[in-house]
Parts: C-alpha cells; structure tokens; sequence
C-alpha cells in the first residue's frame, strides 16, 4: 500500500482519508503489531480529543483469525462493541501475537469524559481492507460506518 505526499511519513503513524459517509484510516508501522494498534489509535483519534486522556481500566482481549485483515476487523469491532456497550475507548493499545491471533491490551478511558471532535464509529465495512506488509514494515486501511 503507497502512501501518497512528497514528505516522508513517521515511521508508525495514521491519519484520517475522506471518505464520503464514513470513516477511512490508514496506518503504518515496522511492525504488524505495532501497525494494527496505530489503526485503533487512528480510529479514536477520528473521533475524541484523546490528548490527556487518563486511562481508567484496562481491558485483556484476545482476537483470532486466519488472515490479517480479519484480524484488523476483529480488533476494531472489540473497539467499537466497547464504545456502545461500555462507553470507553483504549487511549492506549498493546498488541502480542499468540497463536492464530493477538492478544490485546487496551488501556481505557470513559468516552464521556474526552471532547468529541466527529462522529463515532458504527461498524467495520470490508469495503477496501487492506493490511499487510510493505517494503518499509506494514500498512492497513479500513472504512468504518459511522
């Protein structure tokens, strides 16, 4: 996946691509790990001020799945089951591999208490996934509905 602009990018980071009717990120990083948690920070970042924010708790999750890209799907679905059913969002992320999948730790803040900068996400779409590596680590796009 190319990253497009004339600066060099970080390397690990996310932003935001516009996206009619929805939320786009794409992430990069050296690693796989490091670059689906850049997603998840992406995808906060779309949506909450998270600049000091205070985790709260901390949430263990692990996600399985064949391919990389479910693994993507599957960790942000978990992000986005966590903002509507307990309000809360991971202000910070640590990613492990284990087998036939990762093993997420997600340090979480109360998302009532952070200014809202967009709308929230409702689902994943697999519209235009992409996650996998690169000549310089790995990259990730994903489009959620919000």
């Amino acid at each position: 996946m190319d990253r497009p602009g004339d600066a060099p990018e970080p390397r690990a980071g996310h932003r935001s691509v516009p996206h009619t009717a929805d939320l786009r990120v794409e992430a990069w990083a050296p690693t796989r790990e490091e670059c689906l948690a850049q997603a998840v920070r992406g995808v906060c970042t779309a949506f909450l001020d998270l600049t000091g924010a205070t985790p709260v708790r901390t949430r263990d999750h692990v996600v399985r799945a064949d391919r990389d890209d479910d693994l993507l799907v599957a960790l942000l679905d978990e992000v986005v089951y966590r903002l509507d059913t307990d309000g809360e969002v991971p202000v910070d992320t640590g990613l492990t591999a284990v087998p036939g999948g990762l093993h997420a730790t997600f340090r979480m803040a109360d998302a009532a208490s952070l200014p809202t900068i967009g709308a929230a996400p409702k689902a994943v779409t697999l519209h235009g996934l992409e996650c996998g590596p690169t000549p310089g680590g790995w990259a990730c796009a994903v489009t959620l509905d919000v």
